[in-house]
């Protein structure tokens, strides 16, 4: 019988599955301190619990972690990690460091079939989803590798390779795990669920009751571009992602980010700009523009830096709230899916 990975419980979860052993809800409270707060992942130095239950314990259960297939660290202090599954796949992660906060990029699939056109994450077709014990094991080895310094992560965005909407039920669980009090205990305004556009999932997600972020990989101000460089756009055309991010906003209050990469003489003309400023005329958001990391397997360019100001500083004045993100890891493999080709087969 395989191991249950007490990794991949949400508290509430574990105290089920507490109860279901005939413990009670308050074991898996001590659990849940042993694994995030103490931080001991053998069964047998648990004090507090019974030595005929941390047997049965040992028996039934496990705190797997991935393995660290391959590191790559940048000058700026960007870490990419490609992590090896117990099945053997792998999948990256990235830690970001910024003013306010060390971000991890999570990873919810291992390839991903959303084909965007610009991104390396999809050369590599989805063999399967991630557990949520597995996306919680990137958190925990970034987190061994920042304690060395006295750091941990404290935000989480789940960007990396996949589709989270695609793999809703164990990110829904990992994000809880990752908000949790009594565990990890990031905020859930430091945690940000990123789709490229599952209307379906958007609905879903606006239901859940939950203060965590999200964000829309958009890319495009009309359906003509955004259907070449994203095929998704074929399923769900604007209108229809736009109606999702209204019913989300009208659920949650909470605002949406519209993530937008910037490529040359595709979407970052200012009759784009304008295009875009009045697609988003009057939703709660603000847009953050992304630089184009270039993918050798891809042929698209990045806009020049001046090209990408001018675009910011057309959305400001149309009354669009706007960022350009900061740039992380170009010394390294940092695009999304990169360093994962370099090591996988296709």
């Amino acid at each position: 019988m395989e191991k249950k990975n007490l990794f991949g419980y949400s508290l509430p979860q574990l105290e089920e599955e507490m109860i279901a052993l005939k413990q009670t809800p308050y074991r898996a409270r001590q659990l849940y301190s042993w694994i995030y707060v103490k931080k001991v992942y053998d069964f047998s130095c648990y004090s507090d619990i019974s030595k005929p239950f941390r047997e049965q314990l040992e028996k039934e259960y496990c705190l797997d972690l991935p393995s660290i297939f391959k590191e790559e660290d940048s000058q700026d202090g960007t870490v990419k990690l490609l992590l090896e599954m117990k099945d053997g796949a792998k999948v990256e992660t990235v830690l970001m460091r910024y003013d306010y906060g060390n971000v991890i990029c999570v990873s919810s699939e291992v390839g991903c079939n959303m084909g965007c056109a610009f991104c390396a994450s999809g050369i590599l077709k989805k063999e399967r989803n991630l557990t949520s014990a597995e996306m919680v094991g990137e958190v925990i080895l970034m987190n061994q590798l920042l304690e060395k310094e006295g750091e941990n992560v404290s935000h989480v965005v789940v960007m990396g390779t996949g589709e989270p909407f695609d793999n809703y039920d164990n990110v829904m669980s990992f994000v809880r795990i990752m908000n949790e009090q009594k565990g990890l205990a990031i905020g859930a305004r430091h945690i940000t669920v990123s789709t490229c556009g599952l209307v379906d999932g958007i609905r879903r997600y606006a239901e859940e009751g939950i203060q965590i972020n999200l964000a829309i990989s958009l890319h495009a101000p009309n359906d003509k571009i955004r259907q070449e460089i994203m095929p998704i756009a074929k399923a769900y055309p604007l209108d229809k992602l736009l109606e999702a991010v209204r019913y989300y906003l009208d659920k949650s209050g909470r605002r949406v980010t519209f993530e937008y990469i910037m490529i040359k003489g595709v979407n970052d003309s200012l009759e784009c700009a304008d295009e875009l400023a009045d697609l988003l005329k009057g939703i709660f958001c603000y847009v953050n523009l992304i630089p184009l990391n270039p993918v050798k397997e891809k042929p698209f360019e990045r806009c020049s830096n001046n090209q990408t100001h001018l675009f910011s500083e057309r959305l400001n004045s149309r009354g669009i709230n706007c960022t350009i993100r900061k740039e992380f890891g170009t010394d390294i493999d940092a695009a999304c899916g990169q360093l994962r080709v370099k090591y996988v087969k296709k």
